[in-house]
């Protein structure tokens, strides 16, 4: 009896084994990023998957020499948004009619390339499926619909300083809604030299660099109220 009760323990141990193995293979086969479900009140935007959208480009990244003479910095990166975190303005002539999406903004802004006309490099969208461009980016210099005010713009810190220890992986400073490419500015030649990642080639940001808290309960989501 006593061996029997032995061989009963082994087979049920087994058993609970088989079971919670498969359970945690199963789960790790499920779709990794978070789906937004129309009736959700609080919707979550996958924050991961624009990290892949143009990972084809990243060994292309790795390869480009750095034209020195035309590289960005983080002052001409911020020289033409109204505060951190804005949407950038259109620093160059627009004609109304045609600059949206793919009639001309994606031209020039889905690739990036180097551009004549402005002796620059053109900086990447990392929302290319975005094609209202005009919704959020205005021109640059205007005349007839801003008053003057005494809004200051707020200091930007320098790269290097959200490391949450020495040699540590530095955080993400900023919401990552709209985005989620990290790319876009961080690799290739119109990257501001500062945040010019030496690494593109991994395509996976997120597995190492993770969003600053602090950042993200200070902006909170947004949230529209309607009235009935």
């Amino acid at each position: 009896m006593k061996r029997l009760g032995i061989i009963s323990l082994f087979v049920i141990l087994f058993i609970a084994f088989i079971a919670v193995w498969n359970y945690s293979y199963q789960t790790g086969l499920e779709e990794a990023y978070i789906s937004l479900e129309p009736n959700n009140e609080s919707l979550v935007i996958p924050s991961e998957t624009g990290v892949f959208q143009r990972s084809q480009y990243a060994l292309d990244y790795a390869n480009i020499p750095i034209d020195r003479n035309h590289q960005r910095t983080l002052d001409n990166y911020y020289k033409n948004r109204a505060f951190p975190g804005a949407p950038p303005s259109i620093p160059h002539d627009v004609i109304d009619e045609l600059s949206m999406g793919d009639n001309s903004c994606l031209k020039c802004h889905s690739n990036g390339g180097f551009v004549e006309k402005f002796n620059a490099y053109t900086p990447v969208t990392p929302h290319p499926e975005l094609v209202n461009c005009r919704q959020c980016h205005v021109p640059e210099q205007t005349n007839s619909v801003f008053k003057q005010n005494s809004f200051e713009k707020k200091r930007v810190l320098g790269a290097g300083n959200n490391n949450a220890m020495p040699g540590s992986p530095p955080v993400i400073p900023h919401q990552l809604q709209l985005r989620e490419n990290c790319l876009a500015c961080h690799a290739g030649p119109s990257a501001p030299r500062e945040i010019r990642v030496s690494h593109p080639e991994r395509v996976n940001c997120r597995q190492c660099h993770v969003p600053s808290e602090v950042k993200i309960e200070d902006i909170k989501s947004f949230t529209r109220n309607i009235k009935e």
